[in-house]
Order: structure tokens, then C-alpha cells, then sequence
């Protein structure tokens, strides 16, 4: 088992002071190489869920395991560390830097990691994406679709074990959103990469052989 989260529950002040349960999981488990998608509707906690495990937010309670690591004991600048060695992150946004060329953006990725840059490495990565051919352009000189291709091959760079992608297809055109699903997918199994995918769209999550509803899982939404 690489994840396991074990009675996680994550809740946010309001402004009056009570607390606003998002998350209630009693328990959620990944394999090492597994692929699942997470589905479920717009507010639900779909992108708390990928915080907390990547360790950008921390949950109020539980445990959240990564091959045997438990990420909430952990001081802040080790789930830093232990997210840019063992998880990679694809942001709706993208999250690239402008100023910064595809290549340079990649190879960035791989300087917060237990490895060294490795310029072929980042070069194979934009290959296998298909922007070979885009090494000099920077985000503003990408197309959508590109900047997306640009960001999975980032979240690979560090060689993860486990990757998550918040809504990959939301921002790239109907023409791009297979190539994104399918990029991520056969990556991932090529680098023997366990991927969770969330998202609203039910085209992308029937491609899934493991499909998990988050209303369901969460005892916040279950109504249990």
C-alpha cells in the first residue's frame, strides 16, 4: 500500500469562530501504481483532499501515510521536502513560471528533489509530451493544451511515486482533454507512478477501472 489516510478530517475558521468541516474520511488507500479517479461535484473537496495529501494543507486530524510516512507528524519543512521528493503535482492552473522556458520550467522542478537537475531527463519528459519541438517557448508562447503538457512533465521530473492532477482537462480545449487523460495515464504506467485523478467530468472518470465518488467516501458530504 503506498497511501493510506486513516480517519482524516480537515475543517477551516469562519469568521465568526466555528469550524467548517470539509473532509470526515475514515479511511482511503492507494497501491503503488494504481490509477484512480476521484469524482465528484464543484465544492465537494475534491482539491482539499489533493492538499492534504501532498501535505500543502494539513489536516485537522488523522493520519495521512505515504509509504509508511505519516505527513501530518511531520514538521512543515519536511512535507516540503518529502513532497518534492516522492509526489508530483499538476495544477488546474498550471502554475508555470512565465518568465521561464518549458525546459527551464521542468528542470526547475527537479532542484527542490532528492536528484539532481538532469537536463536529459527534462528533455525526454517535453519528448514523451510531444513539445520536443517547444524547448525555448516559454508558458505565454504555449497553448493551453501545451502548458498543460509542460505541467505533467514537470510533476514527473523528480521521478515521484505518486501523482495528482486537480481537474487536468478543466482549462484545455474539448480538441486536447483525451491527450491530456491518455498522456497522464501511459506516463504514469511507463514510470510505474501511482496517479489520482479528481474531477466533475464523467467522460474522463468512466476511462477509470476504480472510481471513487467523494460524496461518498466523506462523511461531511454522506450526511453519515
Amino acid at each position: 500500500m503506498l497511501l493510506q489516510l486513516k480517519d482524516v478530517t480537515k475543517s477551516f475558521s469562519q469568521p465568526d469562530g466555528t469550524a467548517l468541516p470539509i473532509l470526515d474520511i475514515p479511511e482511503f488507500t492507494v497501491d503503488a501504481g494504481e490509477q484512480v479517479v476521484m469524482v465528484g461535484r464543484s465544492g465537494c473537496g475534491k482539491t482539499t483532499l489533493l492538499h492534504v495529501i501532498a501535505g500543502i494543507g494539513r489536516p485537522t486530524s488523522g493520519r495521512v501515510k505515504i509509504d509508511g510516512w505519516d505527513i501530518a507528524l511531520m514538521a512543515e519543512s519536511e512535507v516540503d521536502q518529502f513532497r518534492a521528493e516522492r509526489i508530483g503535482y499538476v495544477f488546474q492552473t498550471f502554475n508555470l513560471l512565465p518568465s521561464f522556458t518549458a525546459l527551464e520550467n521542468v528542470l526547475l522542478g527537479m532542484t527542490f528533489g532528492r536528484l539532481r537537475p538532469d537536463r536529459e531527463r527534462a528533455k525526454t519528459l517535453l519528448k514523451r509530451v510531444g513539445l520536443e519541438h517547444r524547448l525555448t517557448h516559454k508558458p505565454p508562447m504555449l497553448s493551453v493544451g501545451e502548458q498543460q503538457r509542460v505541467a505533467v512533465a514537470r510533476a514527473l521530473a523528480n521521478r515521484p511515486q505518486l501523482i495528482l492532477a486537480d481537474e487536468p482537462t478543466a482549462n484545455v480545449d474539448v480538441g486536447n482533454q483525451q491527450q491530456v487523460i491518455d498522456l497522464l495515464r501511459e506516463t504514469c504506467q511507463e514510470e510505474k507512478v501511482a496517479l489520482i485523478i479528481v474531477t466533475h467530468a464523467p467522460e474522463v472518470a468512466e476511462q477509470f477501472g476504480r472510481i471513487e465518488y467523494l460524496e461518498q467516501i466523506n462523511r461531511v458530504r454522506a450526511g453519515r
